[in-house]
């Protein structure tokens, strides 16, 4: 195991492999346990583009921020499930393309939290917070978040790869529009989910004995159950495509390839 793993605490259950820890290791952090990575490595074998798409998402997080600050004049973002701190976090970008930003965080698992608080420290001129909820209560999302955003402006709201962990269709996209409900005007969803576009039936079957074990399941869509979350919105341009391929930073060098992750951009009319 890569560094020692923080301690655990009464709510943190160290015996059953979580998403965020998993994620973690795939980025080549610390902050795991044995049996995060151990499923992690159960997973990657069978589906070896996990770890390529754990690590594109992280590049795709600070290219969607830089855009929404710089181009889009968003000063405000609501980051539903950010997972475990690491590299070129949401604030961080932000607050280095403008000071003032501010930027609330949520998630529900108790080490996220504890790690959050510690490392999620934002600008003085802007703020950074951090809301310990799930993203099936909207209601507690939004009343916690208007304690640092102003919601008569616009915001971004970030589900980066969450929503899959909703498996029902209906469920996952009303509780999508209830948080865009909250918003005003000129705001953004940014999104990106897990598909099964490229990779086909192996895909399929590490995602269903990962799914059949003691983790947090989580649902593959299809492109058109993907693009649903944007009804009503106005796609940023290229629209919806494969996360690499999302306003790439110019790199000669770089040898961009379709991965089984959909990601799209959407102002509120």
């Amino acid at each position: 195991m890569t560094g020692e793993p923080p301690p655990s605490g009464p709510r943190i259950d160290t015996t059953v492999p979580h998403a965020a820890r998993m994620w973690n290791y795939w980025l080549g952090g610390k902050d795991y346990y044995d049996v995060d990575r151990e499923a992690g490595d159960q997973f990657s074998q069978a589906f070896p583009d996990i770890v390529q798409i754990a690590r594109l998402s992280r590049h795709l997080i600070a290219r969607i921020v830089r855009y929404l600050v710089n181009e889009a004049g968003v000063r405000q973002f609501l980051d539903v499930g950010t997972g475990l701190p690491t590299v070129d976090n949401t604030h961080e970008v932000a607050q280095r393309a403008d000071p003032t930003c501010r930027v609330v965080y949520v998630d529900n698992d108790p080490l996220v939290l504890t790690h959050a608080r510690a490392l999620l420290v934002g600008t003085p001129e802007g703020a950074t917070d951090y809301v310990e909820a799930d993203l099936r209560d909207p209601e507690a999302i939004i009343t916690a978040a208007a304690k640092t955003l102003d919601l008569t402006q616009p915001v971004a709201l970030m589900l980066m790869g969450v929503v899959g962990f909703v498996g029902d269709d209906e469920g996952a996209h009303a509780l999508v529009a209830r948080l865009m409900d909250a918003l005003p005007p000129g705001s953004y969803l940014a999104l990106w989910d897990g598909v099964n576009v490229v990779t086909g039936e192996a895909l399929d079957q590490a995602q269903e004995e990962h799914n059949e074990g003691e983790g947090v399941p989580y649902t593959l869509r299809t492109r058109e159950r993907f693009t649903a979350f944007f009804d009503g919105l106005e796609p940023v341009e290229p629209g919806f495509v494969s996360i690499p391929f999302w306003r790439p930073d110019p790199d000669p060098l770089a040898e961009h390839k379709e991965v089984d992750a959909l990601v799209g951009v959407a102002r509120k009319p």
